[in-house]
């Protein structure tokens, strides 16, 4: 799904894409900033990571959230990981943005300030997300979430004790050319790739269990092969699985600066309440309607597929088992739901939910909402043009009189900007070029409020597209047996873990 350009921030966040956001507008899905370098050694080398304050005890979870920036730290990531935090057996560690009384959460502020021909001025000449925000500390303690705090704390976590460590992610994802290089951006700009992960894990030999509910968030299923490599198609020589909000090449929804949990709504909201026993509104989840694998207790993959059946989102999760599923087994057979009662579950009841009764169903279904995007995305590419060359159009007609406007750091903004005013509003408000931009902008709100809509839907019915695909590959291999097989089954038994 496409991100909106930079006009069109505040419909862009509509969609609450967990990408990681420049500043003045959305990311693009493909390709992500320059990484700070880290600290060196003398001799050039990466330093070690700094050794982590003492914990009592072997950690059983670590809980990484936030963005690289306060701005990029939305108060749903917070709300998320305080969940986690508190449904998470200890001992644990909690890294989130800046730590401990740093203003790192963003949230809206209910209340408009500042001088209304101001803030217009900056949505035409420097849109940002966070203009109408306000920061504050997190509501719990935590540690940085920079990238040396987290491979300090990881490593030092799987380098003791012998049960898993869960390790949770709320934070924004970046795409790379390869699932394998897909990475979560963390404070200050640096990122944990997949490749990095496993490397680090591969050092040890302490079970892992992740769960990532970025965007492209689905790259970290490469960890279900050895190196996070699918070539050769080798499994994992150290024991780890993971599950993911989306597939590594999809954004996901849940970086939502409102701090109104009704007004919420993504995977990894539905998630973490799951796990802390919980509905969306708060109120108990009752065992029989999560408990899909029967063993009297919410587990991971219970958690998971919760969350595929409950959210009314563009997320379309995926986990390590269905990754290494897909690869290996080429082929088909007919459906067994007895082997995999979390998928007969989404296609039972999220296919209810939808309207569709059969696979064909769903698959024509599917077929049809595709079809929807590919043409909206078509006429979005049109209206943001035109919205372009208005709003182009318009800031010429400004800077040719007031150069100094495109920059409110230079000396002379604020005298100009006081002293015309009132010139500057009628710009804004009465211009031609002022009412072309406003019509394209409202054509461009149109168009993303319908993507938006139908986007949702051809994600709810993916997942059950999807939960079909699981379940006839499952049967063919399964009924094949063998070394894949079981490695398979053993994937599913570490998703299926209780924290």
């Amino acid at each position: 799904m496409r991100c909106a350009r930079a006009a069109l921030t505040s419909l862009a966040l509509a969609f609450f894409a967990c990408a990681h956001p420049a500043k003045g507008k959305p990311e693009p899905a493909e390709g992500k900033p320059a990484a700070a370098p880290g600290p060196r050694s003398p001799s050039g080398q990466p330093a070690p990571p700094a050794a982590p304050a003492p914990v009592s005890g072997p950690l059983r979870f670590l809980a990484i959230g936030g963005g690289p920036t306060p701005e990029s730290t939305e108060v749903s990531l917070e709300q998320d990981i305080d969940l986690v935090r508190q449904a998470l057996p200890p001992p644990g560690v909690v890294l989130f943005a800046g730590g401990s009384g740093s203003e790192s959460v963003r949230e809206l502020d209910p209340t408009a300030k500042g001088d209304p021909v101001r803030t217009a001025l900056g949505d035409l000449l420097a849109p940002r997300a966070g203009r109408q925000s306000r920061y504050r500390p997190a509501r719990f303690n935590a540690e940085r979430a920079t990238l040396d705090n987290l491979e300090a704390r990881l490593s030092a976590a799987l380098a003791q004790g012998s049960d898993p460590l869960t390790v949770y992610v709320a934070a924004h994802g970046e795409q790379g050319q390869q699932a394998r290089l897909n990475s979560v951006a963390l404070w200050g700009g640096r990122s944990l790739d997949v490749v990095r992960l496993a490397e680090l894990h591969e050092r040890q030999h302490r079970p892992l269990r992740l769960v990532a509910t970025s965007c492209f968030s689905g790259g970290f299923a490469e960890l279900a092969f050895a190196h996070a490599d699918e070539r050769g198609r080798r499994a994992s020589g150290v024991p780890r699985c993971g599950l993911f909000a989306g597939t590594w090449d999809r954004e996901t929804s849940g970086c939502d600066p409102n701090p109104d949990r009704r007004a919420q709504e993504s995977y990894g909201l539905h998630f973490a309440h799951a796990l802390s026993g919980t509905r969306k509104n708060g109120s108990p989840l009752p065992l029989a309607l999560a408990d899909y694998d029967h063993d009297g207790k919410v587990g991971l993959f219970d958690a998971h597929t919760w969350a595929r059946i409950e959210a009314v989102s563009f997320d379309v999760p995926t986990t390590t088992s269905e990754r290494w599923l897909r690869s290996v087994e080429p082929g088909s057979a007919p459906i067994d739901k007895a082997l995999l009662p979390e998928d007969a579950a989404v296609i039972e009841r999220l296919g209810s939910a939808l309207g569709l009764t059969s696979e064909k169903a769903v698959l024509e279904r599917w077929t049809q909402l595709d079809e929807k995007l590919n043409r909206l995305n078509d006429d979005i590419d049109h209206v943001e043009d035109a919205l372009a060359a208005t709003e182009a159009e318009e800031t010429t007609l400004l800077l040719e009189s007031w150069p100094m406007l495109d920059d409110p750091f230079h000396p002379d903004f604020e005298p100009t900007f006081q002293r015309s005013r009132d010139a500057i509003e009628s710009i804004l408000q009465n211009s031609p070029q002022a009412r072309a931009r406003a019509q394209a902008s409202e054509r461009a709100r149109l168009l993303y409020d319908q993507l938006g809509r139908i986007g949702v839907e051809e994600a709810r019915v993916l997942r059950v597209k999807r939960a079909y695909e699981t379940l006839h590959k499952a049967s063919a291999l399964l009924k094949k047996g063998g070394a894949a097989a079981r490695y398979y089954a053993s994937l599913l038994a570490c998703e299926r873990g209780a924290p």
